[in-house]
């Protein structure tokens, strides 16, 4: 546990060096960046679309490299001509060309 300054000096230099580590713990955080956006409104709007746009395409670029991977293993699978898993795989054709001759649009 520290002692407790004595003199006048000594009170206002520890005042001193706590304003100091405050400062730089609020400049840590940014806060004045994030005052100044809430003043300006269309700036965050415009942040938040760019943000949510970003965010979609990663999701569509992950989901397409997902749904490849879990393709490229079910060709592999239907090559090896496993009796279980060659039936699973040749419904699955099956349900697609079937909805693909229904042309419902």
């Amino acid at each position: 546990m520290e002692e407790l300054p004595a003199s006048t000096e000594e009170k206002l230099s520890a005042i001193y060096r706590l304003i100091l580590a405050l400062t730089r713990e609020l400049e840590k955080s940014r806060i004045a960046e994030y005052t100044q956006l809430l003043n300006r409104p269309w700036r965050l709007i415009w942040l938040n679309v760019l943000s949510g746009t970003a965010r979609g395409v990663g999701v569509a670029i992950g989901f397409t490299f997902f749904a490849a991977t879990i393709i490229y293993i079910l060709q592999i699978l239907g090559a090896l001509n496993l009796p279980i898993i060659g039936d699973y795989i040749a419904d699955i054709v099956r349900i697609v060309q079937r909805q693909l001759e229904l042309n419902t649009y």
